[in-house]
């Protein structure tokens, strides 16, 4: 998953990108909320961790435009401020969480990944396709009656990019757009799909001829 990561602060930003990273996160980050602004309209991201006193656009004008626009990407601030007036403004903006700096790294985490599970999975710590097949939405896992199936980084990012859009058809430039944020040739991108679904073992992902893959649920 793509986390946009606004804050100015150097050593935190680069702080909190390596422990991302370290989970299993990809990180963009960014000092200038102008800058950060312009590469959600570049890229698909799945969080926004936003600081508020930035140069350029502030965080709350960043995300309180994006919700006029219809942006509902879920998006964590995270701020020194600790005025109530400011917390009010940060959730009238849009967010759904506020960190308080300092904060420790663990509890960043588990904040995200319940903004995350709540939002993409609608509470569900666990997904049950049936038949023993289940994927843990805290520890991107997938196992298979109790054994965990390995998947490769493309392969978890294809499974979550299906979850997310659960129910809908994603089609391949979706995917493309989603994952790899540039072109990448179609039969590519397919076959790392087919990978996918040959290491289920029940058929989740099901091909819509012409228009994409989707998990119905």
């Amino acid at each position: 998953m793509k986390v946009l990561l606004l804050e100015d602060e150097y050593m935190l930003r680069v702080s909190i990108t390596e422990f991302l990273e370290d989970i299993g996160f990809e990180v963009m980050g960014f000092s200038n909320g102008e800058k950060a602004f312009d590469a959600i309209y570049e890229t698909q991201f799945d969080l926004y961790l936003l600081d508020v006193n930035v140069p350029g656009m502030n965080g709350f004008d960043l995300l309180r435009t994006l919700r006029k626009e219809g942006n509902k990407v879920p998006a964590i601030f995270l701020t020194s401020m600790i005025n109530v007036d400011n917390l009010q403004e940060g959730y009238k903006s849009g967010c759904c969480d506020y960190i308080r700096k300092p904060f420790d790294l663990t509890e960043l985490q588990i904040r995200i990944m319940h903004a995350l599970k709540d939002y993409y999975h609608h509470g569900e710590n666990l997904l049950d396709f049936g038949e023993g097949l289940i994927y843990d939405t805290e520890k991107f896992v997938l196992s298979f009656n109790g054994e965990s199936i390995s998947l490769s980084k493309t392969e978890k990012e294809i499974l979550d990019v299906l979850l997310k859009h659960q129910n809908q058809i994603v089609s391949v430039s979706m995917f493309q757009d989603e994952i790899w944020g540039e072109y990448v040739d179609p039969a590519n991108i397919r076959v790392q799909i087919n990978n996918l679904r040959k290491k289920l073992p029940i058929e989740i992902i099901q091909n819509r001829r012409g228009l994409g893959y989707i998990i119905e649920r």
